[in-house]
């Protein structure tokens, strides 16, 4: 794992550390222009024997880079396998900036934004499997790349959800939800996965539209489809 102070004294100018990854976002002429700096960057993450998350659109590329190997030493010097920053992506990173300079491709580094969840719990435990199945559709995502309970989406459809400890209170209004968005033909399975895991049906009145769960600490969600099936049409 690499300090914060250590990955600003890469003088990487284009990126920025974010949660747990480098982040950059470089503005493209049109999609061809993209899809080059793409290929330019696969062969480099092919040299390296690593690669970054991309997201394009006509406009920019966002990319991000992390390690899953990263090792990180707890107070007692045990030894954790966790995500993050290491030299491997300041190499990589260096690279990239290089290709998009030889390309005329403009860093946005002030436009970056990452967002993660946060929950306060006294229950972090308990809570995790419920909504790792909610958000993913199985329990794996709990503690994956972390030492923690956060919930960490293998393939990032979702933003990290992570759980913030309290000392155990009355459960307040909840005052927002998530809508968990899924395909028509795996909302019966989201729904079952995430009842295994501990979460109660609340409402189901308007299934298979929208049904509304909550987890053992009453904190509330919704699995909703907006395409109807065959069937349903």
């Amino acid at each position: 794992m690499l300090s914060g102070e250590q990955i600003t004294a890469a003088g990487l100018a284009d990126w920025r550390k974010l949660g747990q990854g480098l982040h950059a976002r470089f503005v493209i002429r049109d999609f061809r222009a993209g899809a080059q700096f793409i290929s330019a960057i696969a062969n480099a993450g092919e040299a390296a024997g690593h690669h970054p998350e991309v997201r394009m659109d006509t406009s920019q590329v966002d990319l991000k880079l992390i390690s899953e190997n990263a090792i990180y030493r707890d107070d007692a010097g045990t030894e954790h396998q966790v995500e993050w920053v290491t030299q491997q992506d300041i190499d990589l990173a260096r690279r990239i900036s290089e290709i998009a300079a030889e390309q005329s491709l403009v860093a946005d580094p002030g436009s970056i934004t990452a967002i993660e969840l946060a929950l306060d719990t006294a229950n972090g435990a308990g809570l995790a499997p419920v909504w790792s199945a909610l958000l993913t559709g199985g329990t794996e995502a709990q503690g994956r790349g972390t030492i923690g309970d956060d919930v960490r989406d293998a393939t990032n459809r979702v933003p990290i959800l992570w759980f913030q400890d309290t000392d155990p209170h009355p459960t307040p209004r909840q005052r927002f939800h998530i809508d968990v968005q899924v395909p028509y033909d795996v909302a019966d399975q989201r729904i079952a996965a995430a009842v295994a895991a501990g979460a109660t049906i609340v409402d189901a009145s308007r299934a298979p539209w929208t049904t509304i769960l909550a987890d053992p600490d009453g904190n509330k969600a919704c699995i909703g489809t907006f395409q109807p099936s065959a069937e349903q049409q």
